[in-house]
């Protein structure tokens, strides 16, 4: 159990998936309960389970199903869920010595370390039902929702937003200013929604919000880790903002040779990053959706 390396494991998994062609964030996620859930608690699972578990439904660990009378599957399959777990330590100075307090007692700090379990799907369960069902998210028109989320957004962030006739759409943090072609240029509404929220994601790693953005715009250039990284972080918010607000995703990544590429490359010398890139994401997508806890 010691030698076991999570991030390498999560890494794996989504280079393996990557490698195949498919881009595992571009599923239905949290917000809704057709993502996946935890049974015991009735909560959809962070952005990176997410994209570990794959498949929506709730999940049980093998403790969980035994306790309920129910029997896990022959020959089911475990999956990961990862958690952080935060361990007291004292908080040490450049030259490593403890730090104290004005009573000399030494100043106390969190270390935060990933962890794992395993869980099941209820599928791969006997005698236990569904606890949860399905509801309905979508609205009747998402269209208008999504235009009254991002406009909210725009209200309460003070990002500027132009639609201009032009061949490019981006985010321009100097300027703090989401620039997109046309809704008319878009061939699919959904690919401007997701265009458009893929930007919006990028904005919110201002300074003056999440201050996530690399200050050094040389550094970020295409194919770098810094820029993988940040595009990860866009797609990954994107995509989960799309399904939050119940318009289709199927069809709106983009230039996927290019950025699986860049990705695959920058997850290879970085093990951590997918968790990182989840990570943001998720902050990201609650700052957009005014959700955050």
């Amino acid at each position: 159990m010691a030698n076991f390396d999570i991030y390498a494991a999560i890494t794996d998994r989504i280079i393996a998936e990557l490698e195949n062609g498919i881009i595992p964030w571009h599923k239905p996620w949290t917000g809704t309960t057709t993502g996946a859930i935890s049974r015991e608690t009735g909560r959809p699972y962070s952005l990176l389970n997410q994209m570990l578990l794959g498949t929506p439904g709730e999940y049980l660990t093998w403790n969980q199903v035994k306790k309920e009378g129910g029997s896990v599957k022959k020959g089911a399959k475990a999956k990961m869920v990862v958690f952080w777990k935060v361990y007291p330590r004292e908080k040490k100075n450049t030259d490593g010595q403890t730090i104290t307090d004005a009573e000399g007692k030494p100043v106390m700090e969190g270390l935060p370390v990933l962890r794992y379990f395993n869980v099941f799907h209820i599928d791969d369960c006997e005698g236990i039902k569904p606890k949860y069902t399905a509801e309905n998210t979508k609205h009747a028109d998402p269209i208008q929702y999504a235009e009254e989320t991002f406009a909210d957004y725009v209200s309460r962030s003070g990002v500027r937003f132009e639609n201009v006739r032009q061949d490019r759409a981006y985010y321009s943090p100097s300027q703090d200013l989401i620039r997109l072609p046309l809704m008319e240029q878009f061939p699919d509404t959904a690919e401007y929604y997701s265009t458009l929220f893929h930007e919006a994601t990028h904005s919110t790693g201002h300074a003056k919000r999440l201050d996530r953005l690399p200050k050094d715009a040389i550094a970020a250039h295409f194919g770098s880790e810094e820029y993988s990284k940040e595009e990860l972080v866009a797609e990954i918010g994107a995509a989960s903002i799309l399904n939050v607000l119940g318009i289709e995703t199927a069809g709106t990544f983009k230039n996927s040779a290019a950025y699986i590429r860049s990705w695959l490359k920058a997850l290879k010398n970085d093990k951590r990053m997918i968790v990182s890139a989840a990570a943001r994401a998720e902050k990201a997508v609650k700052l957009i959706l005014n959700t955050a806890e």
